[in-house]
């Protein structure tokens, strides 16, 4: 993906601005509507403040959601 290029729907992000990572699940208008890995409520991100997330940053994200919800806490 070129650095200016768009995360399409599936794409696992992080966002930038709110120091946040997510699934990208579409789009409204110019902004693009962003869902935590684990589910739950979506939120908008302008493109230009996502960034793909690597192969090993998915993993440990997805290890971490899911320690959380083994602790209750998610």
């Amino acid at each position: 993906m070129t650095e200016n290029a768009v995360p399409g729907v599936g794409v696992a992000v992080h966002d930038t601005v709110r120091d946040r990572v997510g699934r990208v699940m579409g789009h409204e208008g110019p902004y693009l509507q962003v869902r935590p890995l684990g589910g739950g409520v979506e939120w908008d991100a302008e493109p230009g403040h996502l960034r793909p997330l690597s192969q090993d940053e998915l993993l440990s994200a997805l290890v971490a959601e899911a320690n959380a919800r083994s602790r209750g806490s998610g």
